[in-house]
């Protein structure tokens, strides 16, 4: 009996030891089929099962079963964490479940560039980040979410300096004006700032002129001497008569002619109507375009038009008689080629 007793002592020992041997090959096996690298995004919500379905549906998985089996020895599938991970070829079962079950995201690239709008904003980055375009303008149109650090509607625009940033995909809409503003206020050093004050004008200020010069030069070497024009002009009390600012009024960036009934919308962008600054930028400010501001040409232009050479470039001019010859001549080249608008 005694024999009976240990032989099954004996078999059953056994059998745990290959079971055992049998469960740690599925854990520790590699399960991610060969190639390269894949990136994931695991939505807000998602549950353990669309966890795996994304998994196989991404052609990752040689074999879901010894996944799923994985993830239960290893007690992973209640809280399934948001993100966007890597999923690194020939991987283990045990290495996946460990970087999902950690949450250790893969940060995306987020870029944007040539934004004029704080809704051309949400649609540009709310296809990079889970945040949608609905839920950013949703954020953006409320300024209780910003008041407090100092912005309103129209200057919250400025926080937003175009770039390529690094965040993580999960990013919520107050989570990606957190980490603007965390860029904005780092991008303002206080080198940066005792510039501005040279030139008489605060970061916002700085930011809003900048916009302008963005808007009006189409070659970066030439923004520092735009900048200094407007600089003049305001230190002279002279209105900017930005046509930029006209378009942004008008809400009509294809315009290719400021007309006189343009000039007469009643609108606090209207530079050839009110004095000063605009009450906010005209688009997001770019880092050129505010450092041109910044370290503004000094000279003693106070206008400048457009070439139709091909370059670019604008003409310059200390007085209003030479502008204006300039300018008759830029509106004979624009009748000539029947820009009427």
């Amino acid at each position: 009996m005694k024999r009976l007793i240990l032989t099954i002592f004996y078999i059953v020992l056994f059998a745990g030891f290959v079971l055992t041997i049998a469960l740690w090959a599925i854990v520790l096996r590699q399960n991610v089929k060969a190639g390269e690298p894949v990136r994931i995004f695991v939505p807000a919500g998602s549950d353990f099962s669309a966890l795996v379905d994304t998994l196989e549906n991404a052609g990752i998985l040689r074999s879901r079963n010894s996944f799923v089996i994985t993830s239960q020895l290893k007690s992973f599938g209640r809280s399934v964490k948001p993100g966007s991970y890597v999923i690194e070829p020939g991987m283990s079962n045990n290495n996946m479940v460990n970087l999902l079950r950690s949450g250790r995201q893969s940060p995306v690239n987020v870029t944007f560039n040539n934004i004029r709008t704080l809704d051309e904003l949400a649609g540009r980055v709310g296809g990079q980040i889970e945040a949608d375009s609905a839920s950013l303008s949703a954020f953006f149109a409320d300024e209780s979410n910003y008041a407090d650090d100092g912005f309103d509607v129209r200057t919250l625009i400025s926080v937003f300096i175009p770039d390529t940033y690094q965040l993580y995909w999960s990013e919520d809409a107050r989570g990606f004006y957190r980490r603007m503003l965390r860029e904005y206020r780092d991008y303002w050093t206080d080198e940066r700032k005792a510039l501005a004050e040279e030139q008489g004008l605060s970061p916002m200020e700085v930011s809003i002129l900048a916009s302008i010069v963005d808007e009006e030069a189409s070659r970066e070497d030439e923004k520092p001497r735009i900048a200094g024009v407007y600089i003049n002009r305001l230190r002279q009390g002279m209105p900017l008569q930005a046509d930029p600012t006209v378009k942004y009024a008008m809400s009509d960036f294809s315009l290719r002619r400021i007309l006189n009934k343009h000039l007469e919308i009643d609108s606090p962008y209207n530079t050839y109507m009110y004095p000063g600054l605009p009450p906010g930028p005209i688009r997001c400010p770019s880092r050129s375009g505010i450092e041109a501001v910044l370290k503004a040409e000094r000279h003693e232009y106070l206008f400048f038009v457009a070439r139709f050479d091909g370059t670019g470039y604008h003409h310059f001019s200390r007085t209003l008689a030479e502008h204006n010859r300039y300018a008759a001549s830029y509106r004979r080249e624009l009748n000539r080629r029947r820009i009427y608008q």
